[in-house]
């Protein structure tokens, strides 16, 4: 990595870059306290609304998938899922990750942007504008993932698993870990595989791919996005794998589009 230098340019040394480092991950520990007390403080009203949401057929989500589909999907308003806890602190240790992982979501954009202040005395000034696409649209990527993974992803997987029986002698009793789990592990997944793009850029950037790779490897590719597709859902039905394999197969063509030719 190129040198940073200041204005009157003094070439830094290693040391003046790991104390900029430093500081900056102070920064984002600060930020990311300050937001996690705040979500800490409003989860029991955001657990109650939205991640809880996916346990009963009034969610809107499967309201208005039912609706989309002309009654090919059922979603029953008598669909409903008891959350039980079975552990003495799992409650708690819930709400401190659960409160955790909000404020990391939230605080996503200020992370971004440490990062880009970090990095971009080392660019030339003709790589700055690409590198700053890059980020802006990585958050944005990012947040979309997520939102699909909750809106789509998440709900039909949820469905099909707590409905499904290989007996009708087992009664299915979700415990809080294993929903939380679930729920916290696809959406942070969903968010960082719709990465994919900012990825391919900045390997092309090191000039290890370039377009015509991609392109001739896309049949490849298509497998290993299957297999990705079937790793994230745990579920495992073709429907859900393919509301994974779908956003997976189009964040892969604008990879292609964006890296270098």
């Amino acid at each position: 990595m190129q040198n940073f230098r200041a204005s009157n340019e003094e070439v830094w040394t290693f040391w003046d870059h790991l104390e900029v480092l430093r500081w900056a991950l102070i920064r984002i520990a600060i930020v990311l306290m300050c937001i996690a007390v705040i979500t800490f403080m409003a989860m029991p009203s955001i657990f109650e609304k939205y991640i809880l949401a996916p346990t009963t057929g009034e969610f809107f989500v499967y309201q208005w998938l039912e609706k989309f589909s002309g009654g090919m999907l059922s979603f029953t308003d008598d669909f409903v899922v008891k959350i039980i806890n079975i552990h003495v602190a799992s409650q708690f240790f819930t709400h401190v990750s659960l409160s955790l992982s909000l404020a990391l979501v939230l605080a996503m954009p200020y992370i971004i942007y440490e990062i880009w202040k970090f990095i971009r005395p080392a660019l030339y000034s003709h790589e700055v504008r690409h590198v700053r696409f890059v980020f802006i649209g990585g958050t944005f990527m990012f947040y979309l993932g997520c939102l699909i993974a909750y809106l789509l992803i998440f709900p039909f997987t949820f469905h099909f698993l707590a409905e499904y029986e290989l007996s009708t002698s087992v009664q299915n009793q979700i415990d809080l870990s294993s929903y939380i789990d679930s729920f916290v592990m696809l959406i942070m997944v969903m968010g960082l595989v719709f990465e994919m793009p900012l990825l391919a850029w900045l390997l092309s950037c090191l000039d290890l791919i370039d377009r015509s790779i991609l392109r001739r490897y896309k049949s490849h590719a298509v497998v290993g996005l299957m297999l990705l597709s079937a790793v994230i859902t745990p579920s495992g039905d073709p429907l859900t794998m393919m509301l994974v394999a779908l956003p997976l197969y189009l964040l892969y063509e604008v990879s292609i589009g964006i890296v270098r030719k």
